[in-house]
């Protein structure tokens, strides 16, 4: 009976685990109150935690807490210490943030983070409260936060389609994945909305719509289901860390995992299948394996590729693959199982028929059987199909196997050589030792050719030796008779010695080999990663992925990367003739791997994978294997995917560091800028008002001037009063660049705004007549007067210059039109012209009217420098509002291009006195 595989702990994973262990004692813990979506009680929960740990005299700090107004979570607060939140000036308003500072001064037991998924404003240290939480956690803080299930990266898009609504603010897979607890806070659908209909989740209004879009009951259902699956698996990942920690063998059947195991004999693709068919049946993962022993490694190439295409058929079943190692395949199925926790065994039926039923009748089935007798077992019938490989892969396997044979006979030779040299060096030596003696080197010789040549040579020198030894030294000599019956005995002493040293030595010899190979390997990764911290441009990562992939495989590597507008760039030399760029720009674009050992273009001579970074792909990895077949092992494919992942992740490195050099320089130039505009600006406006005081003066003095000059001053004044309106905009716009700007909101009339932005701009209209539509009962909106009247000036002066010239006989096209409406979150002001429209370049993205310097007609007499509409952008998102240009057709007065202002309001307070 064979026992099972040395269950002594590795050094190594034992040291990896106390470095763990110290890492997670320094860390803090992370809990989170996990949900399907709002109002399943996740906060309510863990105050409720909170009041609990007072209780018992621990410390709960509450950073932050979003209670939206529910009287019942507001109650779970009383006696909870708050930490005072930080003001954060924001687009001239101030908001109230978490105070991640005076969090880490505290340092308290426990801190409550409320919404791990929000966003904090802009100016704050992190983006995100998640990183937020993750700087607590570092500096040994345990906090406790809340997240639904549609906040989570990997399932925002799966939660989308299915309520239709996306969810911009989400958190990283690996912080949930590190929390030590989820804490799943769960309700009904018909509960929840209960709790809805009764306001203990919005108020009536936002529940009104809430109901009709986001918590309808069929979402709900799969919200919570998805919920539901995702704290079974970091369950499961705690079953299966506790089981590895505590060096735990037996299986525990919490999930029925199911683990194919796949023969050398024809008919393990009907395993395959099977196990895929019962882990679907029951809704449980499954994996395959495949043990490689050293007798199987003498299996012929045809042999080897079938089974690597059993394995290749398992992976695109959705399995696990793995290709195990070891003399013992039982053993180490078993052993494969007790890892993955795998409760359940799928093997195939041997082929036995006769005589032989009754010697070895299920010999693996009853080995897996009496090593793991808590495991069960099911037997699959045979199958007459099998499964083979890809042309192009077999194509290459007949290319390879043709010399085998031719590659084993010197080793055969070598060992009748040593047998001849071991009988030649004894034969002086007998008149000098005994029999006994005379053997050992006989026996040397058989280890020392198992050592060198393997299993196969060591038992060829066996048999020579023993025939040897009995024709040249056994009594009588020169002859294969035996006079003493002993010496039988030692003939077979030898012989088995010899066989079971060559077996022996041929197995540590397959175990040192696959020990070489993953020790290269695991140096290869090492290097690459060195290698590529290394590199500072793109070029020098596409070198060293190429050397390190062709060091890995042999043949030929390619990596190609991306240029800046996100094209795959193929080089123009150096590329060899059977490189097809259209498959790489395909596995680019579909994010998947083709071409050689897929399922996608096999008919390749080249494998094709693309470079996923974090952020997105980066490029794609060309390769041409020496070997083909290495393709489709398991082992060798995660090589290329670990170094193809390297590469990607250096390129994404290199590609950020390039966007922070760049965003640097138009920082600083920017910021350059807009000191040169406001000192120049400053500079200018002193000798400007004197220009213009000098011209009214020249025009009121006595004597009156004649005509001409009358005419001279007016102009002089004129045009100084348009340049002072250019260097107006250009303190307004660096003064909004810097953020020195504070909104001054109040209760503002909106009729008062129009008009006064009208009278300020009637020099730039030059007579033009303004149309305004203003209902009487416009309610009072809360802006500021003094930049608002900025954005309307501005917008009036553009229609001015823009919206059509005076007819002969001094008539005017028609008026420029201002209007404005309130809907129930918005104040919406429009200034049309019914001038040409927008300019056809650039129509389809108006949004580029709104940048600095763009100008409507570029080489023009037009005067201004394209800086008004670019301070209405700005002015308008200060306000957090929105500004749009369109372009109207039809009506009585023709087109021209409108103007769009939206701001948000709230209604106004009671106690106003103009807000009856």
């Amino acid at each position: 009976m064979a026992s099972f595989p040395d269950s002594r702990p590795d050094p190594d994973q034992l040291l990896e685990q106390l470095r763990g262990e110290a890492e997670r004692a320094r860390r803090g813990k992370l809990r989170i109150y996990f949900g399907a979506c709002a109002g399943v009680g996740k906060t309510f929960a863990m105050l409720s935690a909170a009041q609990r740990e007072r209780q018992d005299g621990r410390q709960a700090l509450v950073g932050i807490v979003e209670t939206h107004g529910r009287g019942e979570t507001e109650e779970l607060l009383a006696g909870l210490e708050r930490l005072p939140l930080r003001d954060v000036p924001y687009r001239g308003r101030t908001l109230k943030e978490f105070d991640l500072d005076a969090a880490l001064l505290r340092k308290p037991q426990v801190l409550l983070v409320d919404e791990l998924a929000h966003s904090n404003v802009e100016g704050s240290r992190h983006a995100k409260r998640w990183q937020d939480v993750q700087e607590l956690l570092e500096a040994g803080i345990d906090v406790w936060s809340t997240l639904n299930v549609q906040h989570l990266e990997s399932l925002n898009g799966v939660v989308g389609a299915i309520t239709g609504i996306r969810i911009h603010e989400t958190v990283p897979d690996t912080v949930i994945d590190g929390a030590e607890e989820i804490i799943l806070v769960d309700v009904t659908p018909d509960e929840l909305l209960s709790r809805l209909k009764a306001g203990k989740v919005y108020v009536p209004q936002q529940a009104e719509r809430a109901a009709q879009n986001f918590f309808r009951k069929g979402n709900l259902i799969a919200l919570r289901e998805i919920a539901l699956r995702r704290t079974a698996e970091h369950v499961e990942d705690d079953v299966r860390s506790y089981r590895v920690e505590k060096s735990i063998a037996p299986v525990w059947n919490t999930e029925g995992a199911i683990l194919a195991c796949i023969g050398p004999r024809e008919g393990a693709e009907q395993t395959v299948r099977m196990a895929a068919r019962l882990a679907g049946q029951l809704n449980v993962r499954w994996h395959a394996a495949y043990v490689e022993t050293p007798r199987l490694q003498r299996l012929g190439v045809a042999e080897r590729d079938r089974i690597l295409a059993v394995i290749k058929l398992a992976e695109e079943l959705g399995a696990a693959a793995a290709v195990l190692t070891g003399s013992d395949a039982a053993a180490e199925l078993v052993a494969q199982a007790q890892r993955l926790n795998c409760a359940t065994l799928v093997v195939g039926r041997p082929q036995l028929a006769g005589w032989s039923v009754l010697w070895s009748a299920r010999t693996m089935t009853r080995r897996l059987a009496t090593l793991a007798p808590t495991l069960d077992i099911v037997e699959v019938g045979q199958a007459n199909s099998a499964r083979r490989l890809a042309r192009a892969v077999q194509r290459a396997s007949d290319e390879e196997d043709a010399p085998a044979w031719r590659g084993s006979l010197p080793r055969y030779a070598w060992a009748v050589v040593a047998s001849a040299l071991v009988t030649v060096l004894a034969l002086p030596l007998l008149r000098f030792f005994d029999l006994a003696n005379i053997v050992m080197l006989f026996l040397l010789a058989t280890v020392l050719v198992a050592v060198k040549f393997g299993r196969g040579p060591a038992a060829l020198a066996a048999f020579f030796n023993v025939a040897a030894f009995d024709y040249f030294f056994v009594p009588p000599r020169m002859s294969f008779a035996v006079s003493d019956v002993q010496y039988l005995l030692t003939f077979a002493v030898m012989l088995v010695v010899g066989l079971l040293t060559g077996q022996l030595t041929a197995g540590l010899r397959f175990q040192a080999r696959i020990s070489s190979s993953r020790e290269r390997r695991a140096q290869l990764l090492f290097e690459l990663t060195r290698d590529l911290s290394a590199a500072l441009l793109s070029s020098q990562v596409c070198e060293l992925g190429e050397a390190a992939v062709r060091r890995n495989f042999g043949g030929q590597a390619l990596v190609l990367a991306t240029n800046a507008d996100d094209q795959l760039v193929v080089p123009a030399a150096d590329v060899p003739p059977d490189f097809d760029a259209s498959v790489a720009d395909w596995a680019f674009r579909n994010e998947q791997a083709a071409g050689l050992a897929t399922a996608t273009l096999s008919a390749q001579t080249w494998h094709y994978v693309p470079l996923k970074a974090p952020m997105r792909v980066r490029g794609v990895l060309a390769l041409k294997p020496a070997q083909p077949r290495w393709l489709l092992i398991p082992e060798q494919l995660q090589q290329l995917d670990t170094l193809a992942r390297q590469v990607a992740i250096a390129l994404e490195r290199v590609h950020y560091v390039e966007v922070a050099q760049q965003a640097l320089v138009e920082m600083e130039s920017e910021k350059l800028r807009n000191v040169l505009l406001a000192a120049i600006s400053h500079d200018v406006r002193t000798p400007l008002t004197a220009l213009i005081g000098l011209a009214d003066a020249l025009q009121r003095g006595a004597p009156p001037l004649s005509g001409e000059q009358a005419q001279a001053a007016r102009a002089i004044g004129d045009e100084a009063r348009h340049l002072s309106a250019l260097v107006n905009n250009l303190l307004d716009m660096a003064r909004l660049q810097s953020g020195a700007v504070n909104l001054k909101s109040d209760w503002q009339s909106v009729e008062e705004i129009v008009g006064s932005a009208i009278r300020q701009a009637r020099p730039a209209l030059a007579g033009k007549p303004v149309k305004t539509s203003l209902p009487a009962d416009l309610p009072l909106v809360e802006f500021d007067a003094v930049l608002m009247e900025r954005v309307l000036v501005n917008l009036l002066e553009n229609a001015a210059k823009y919206g059509g010239k005076e007819k002969e006989g001094g008539e005017c096209d028609a008026p420029i039109e201002v209007s404005a409406h309130v809907t129930d979150g918005e104040l919406v002001l429009t200034v049309r012209d019914h001038g040409p429209g927008l300019p056809a370049a650039l129509r389809g993205r108006e949004h580029a009217l709104f940048d600095k310097f763009t100008r409507g007609e570029t080489e023009s007499a037009t005067p201004g420098v394209g800086l008004g509409l670019a301070i209405c952008k700005a002015v308008v998102d200060a306000h957090h509002g929105q500004i749009t240009a369109t372009n109207v057709t039809g009506g009585a007065a023709g087109g021209g291009a409108e103007f769009t202002v939206s701001l948000p309001r709230r209604p106004p307070p009671q106690d106003l006195p103009e807000a009856a």
